[in-house]
């Protein structure tokens, strides 16, 4: 199928630590237009994984960054 377009497909990490301070795994998936948004993106998201030290328990808001999609 032909990529039509600037749009890319990119794939959000997240930052959060579960509660022995691991990163948690935690990943979504977007597109973005490559030629508005010319830097990585950083948004602030929910993660079920992560720990929140205020609540203590899971699920908390945390940023999640860009990084490129591995192609198979």
């Amino acid at each position: 199928m032909a990529n039509k377009g600037p749009r890319i497909k990119v794939k959000l990490v997240s930052t959060g630590k579960n509660q022995k301070g691991r990163k948690t795994g935690y990943y979504k998936t977007t597109v973005k237009n490559s030629r508005n948004t010319t830097e990585k993106l950083s948004l602030k998201k929910y993660d079920p994984r992560a720990w929140d030290a205020e609540k203590s328990k899971l699920g908390a808001y945390v940023e999640f960054k860009e990084e490129k999609i591995k192609s198979s």
